[in-house]
Parts: structure tokens; sequence; C-alpha cells
């Protein structure tokens, strides 16, 4: 079954070179991953900066099972993203590392070199699948569903204590944590003994 993919293009007209390029890198995504159930991508071009050009922006947004995957840059600051094709290898890099986090998760693995942070959950919206983790530093960070192992979202609490690892881009709702590992007696294994 081919692998459905929207693209949409805004500030611009449509460009058979850039959707065959985009093509491609869905292509690569799900040579990778062949879980992937449905694409959408959209490229726009922003206005033109008085000391830049113009600066393209890239979405790329991928349903999984168990979730989806969304990266939504804003490149304000690249100056490299007033070349479309740059800009689409930037989000298309940053998709197929979102993608390993969630096949990594599915098979239950952990990365290791990453130090996990620990924090308790502020705030939670169960009906839409994502609440916030406060850290050590007072900082929040937004923590979708598919983000807590095991499937522990459900047990969560405002309080309880949870181990996490932020995800190294930023989310729409900023910093992501990519690994939620909740602690506490109601959250481990009953003992042996």
């Amino acid at each position: 079954m081919e692998l459905p993919i929207q693209i949409t293009f805004r500030g611009m007209g449509p460009s058979e070179a850039v959707e065959a390029r985009v093509r491609e890198r869905v292509e690569d995504l799900n040579r990778f991953y062949d879980r992937i159930t449905r694409c959408r991508v959209v490229v726009e071009s922003g206005h033109r900066h008085q000391r830049k050009g113009r600066i393209f922006h890239v979405g790329v947004d991928l349903t999984v099972p168990g979730g989806k995957i969304v990266v939504k840059r804003d490149p304000s600051e690249h100056h490299a993203h007033e070349d479309v094709y740059v800009a689409i290898r930037d989000a298309f890099d940053a998709a197929r590392r979102q993608l390993e986090d969630h096949a990594r998760r599915a098979r239950g693995d952990n990365k290791t070199h990453e130090a996990a942070e620990h924090g308790k959950v502020a705030r939670l919206f169960p009906a839409e699948d994502y609440g916030f983790i406060v850290g050590a530093d007072g900082q929040e960070i937004y923590m979708h569903r598919n983000s807590v192992v095991g499937g522990a979202f459900d047990s969560l609490r405002m309080g309880d204590e949870v181990r996490f690892v932020v995800h190294a881009g930023e989310g729409e709702k900023g910093p992501q944590a990519s690994t939620v590992v909740p602690i506490g007696k109601h959250h481990l294994p009953p003992s042996s003994s």
C-alpha cells in the first residue's frame, strides 16, 4: 500500500522540483519506519526581510501507530532557510529523529546516553492527551500521552514525581519530554517479598 502524502504550498506557487524532493524525503522515512500511515507536509514561504531574502518554513506531520509526529520549525533565525531545500532537509532530519525516538519507545528501548531529569507533574489535560512537568529548575516541560513509558499516562496525578528526558527540539508548546517515567510508590512494580 502506498503511503498517502499531502503536500501544501503556502505563499508560493507549486513547484515540481520541491515536491519531488519532499517525496524523496518521505520515502526515506517510510523505508526507515514502514508503519507511517499518513504524511502531510506544508512548505511555506515567509515574508521578505530587509536584510534577508524569504525564509522558508517546512512543517511535517506524520501519523504513526500510537501517535503523531509533528515538526513545525520556526527558522526565523536561520539564514540558511532562505534555501527551500535546506529548510526541507532540516525539517525531515528533525522528523527522522522523532521517528527514531518513537520506534525506540515502541520497542521499549531507552537511550542510555541521555541523563534523565527529575520533576513533578504540574498540569494534566487527559482529554487532550497531554500535560506539563515542572523540572528541578522550575521550567515547564510539555509531555504527550505517547511519551509516558508503559502507557501510564492515565494513572498520573498532579504532583506525581517523574523522570524525563527533554527532546532536543522544541514543539509548539515549548520544550518537550521525549520519555517520561513515573516514579513513586503507586508506579513501582509490586515487590516479590
